[in-house]
């Protein structure tokens, strides 16, 4: 049997380089995969029985995420250090893995028609298989027969003979046609009579409904056309580039892009690795940079040139610190310019993040950082007006990161929403009144939704007026073109900033700027 061609990690997948052509070459949902399917001859007692390396890191990666509620970006690591795969066999698991959780909901509409009874009946771990599978079989340039076997051989070693014949019956059905065909035959037409464009959009583009129907919202109501929803939702299924931020006196841009990285679009800070594994740098591995999406960099760099009023601004603060990435940009910032930076972190072991990120900043100049393992939500009653700029990177539900972290689109029900609200909205208020009159809060969220974004904002203003302390939104799209020439208006009258993955290459992040008044 011929060796298989193991795809880059892209496509539907995750981080990794660039594409390479061929007939089969990657493809995102709704892509399509050129012809030449071929079976093997190999004789049954010599197919493989336990399936390689590379695919049972992909498929406990997906378990993880499954059972424990695990983020892929943390386990996945992990678990190739244990399975010590390195090179093209941890690119193939990493893609495998990205893949399959990117494109669940249009591989999920492919197996339901192949299968007889509803999926919700099969064992999950079969479930699981199957999707990675379909993954090869669909979007990677892996031959069918290889796929094939080579899952049928995973499902025997990671979960038992028994289901073994299904998953060969399920896969060949699946091989017989490509992606396209397949969403021609299972989604939803988009147009003409008894069109459901979400529905459609659903399958075609793997993402939940009502996440299709959040981000249209979000949209319309950031000031654009609802005709980019496709777009948009096609940019979260695209394998996002590695940026690197360097920190402000403990490296420059040129150096990294003296070692292979290329200039990043808007943050003066960034580079963009095109291909290879970041921690191959030295300013990586040294702590002297790090990789951070150029939105959340362009998040801490708006706080940072906010215009203050009176004087002072030596006290910065990151209230929901962890795991600790803009809170190294705001360090080694503060260390420039003679500032000091609380980093408060809810989590004792993402507060133990937090002093990892922190640790190049500490031992350039001691004493500049304090980590501090505690609710931001007190902060404001515990340092009363103490502070001149203050962060808040809100939790949410990232529904402007899915191209990052494409479980949190399965993880996340509009239920989140309503229950997150009340946490965004005490700890917006906390760093107001942690804040002195004329310091300025940025309130942050990793999500475009309007509820976690605009409404939070617009709440706390009002409560604050109701109290009779008239709080001043600046405009943070002017800032953001003063600060990297990038437009992120939201429309007439509208003074938040909104990032897009398919405009600007950046994780959808909204930035609010408030300053209370002197």
């Amino acid at each position: 049997m011929p060796p298989e061609r193991r795809p880059r990690p892209d496509g539907p997948g995750g981080p990794g380089g660039p594409r390479r052509g061929g007939p089969r070459g990657p493809q995102r949902p709704g892509g399509q995969r050129g012809p030449g399917r071929s079976w093997s001859a190999t004789a049954p007692s010599a197919r493989p029985r336990s399936g390689d390396p590379a695919r049972r890191v992909a498929f406990d990666v997906l378990r993880a995420v499954e059972e424990q509620d695990a983020y892929a970006n943390l386990v996945l690591p992990r678990l190739l250090r244990e399975a010590r795969l390195d090179g093209r066999d941890a690119a193939f698991a990493t893609e495998l893995a990205y893949g399959a959780l990117r494109g669940r909901g249009t591989y999920d509409a492919v197996l339901a028609a192949c299968v007889d009874r509803p999926l919700a009946q099969l064992d999950p771990p079969v479930l699981d298989a199957l999707r990675l599978g379909a993954h090869q079989l669909l979007a990677t340039r892996v031959a069918p027969h290889a796929a094939v076997s080579e899952t049928v051989a995973l499902v025997r070693g990671a979960v038992g003979a028994g289901p073994a014949g299904l998953v060969n019956a399920v896969l060949r059905r699946v091989s017989e046609h490509d992606l396209a065909t397949w969403l021609d035959r299972v989604a939803p037409p988009l147009t003409g009579p008894g069109a459901d464009p979400t529905a459609a959009l659903a399958v075609r583009e793997s993402h939940p409904a009502w996440v299709v129907r959040a981000l249209r919202e979000a949209l319309v109501l950031g000031g654009r056309p609802a005709s980019e929803l496709p777009d948009l939702l096609a940019a979260d299924n695209a394998r996002p580039l590695v940026a690197l931020a360097a920190l402000p006196g403990l490296t420059e841009v040129s150096e990294l892009l003296a070692a292979g990285a290329e200039p990043g679009r808007w943050s003066p800070v960034a580079a963009v690795l095109p291909d290879g594994d970041p921690s191959g740098l030295p300013a990586v591995r040294e702590a002297r940079a790090r990789v951070q999406d150029e939105g959340s960099q362009l998040a801490a760099l708006a706080l940072l040139s906010a215009p203050l009023q009176g004087e002072g601004d030596t006290r910065w603060a990151d209230l929901c610190a962890g795991p600790g990435g803009k809170a190294a940009l705001l360090a080694a910032s503060a260390a420039q310019r003679g500032a000091e930076l609380l980093a408060v972190e809810v989590a004792p072991h993402r507060a133990q993040l937090v002093e990892q990120a922190l640790a190049g900043v500490v031992a350039a100049r001691p004493g500049s950082v304090e980590v501090l393992a505690g609710d931001g939500r007190t902060l404001g009653r515990d340092r009363p007006a103490a502070l001149d700029r203050v962060l808040v990177d809100a939790p949410c539900t990232g529904l402007g990161a899915l191209r990052r972290r494409p479980e949190a689109r399965w993880r996340r029900t509009p239920a989140d929403l309503a229950a997150l609200a009340p946490l965004q909205r005490e700890l917006l208020s906390s760093a107001l009144e942690a804040v002195r009159p004329g310091g300025v809060v940025a309130y942050v969220t990793c999500s475009p939704h309007p509820a976690e974004a605009q409404a939070v904002v617009d709440d706390v203003v009002r409560r604050w007026a109701k109290d009779g302390e008239e709080l001043e939104v600046l405009d943070a799209p002017a800032v953001l073109r003063e600060l990297a020439g990038v437009d992120a208006g939201t429309g007439a009258g509208s003074l938040r900033a909104q990032l897009w993955p398919h405009l600007h290459g950046t994780d959808a992040m909204s930035i609010s700027l408030l300053r209370r008044p002197r």
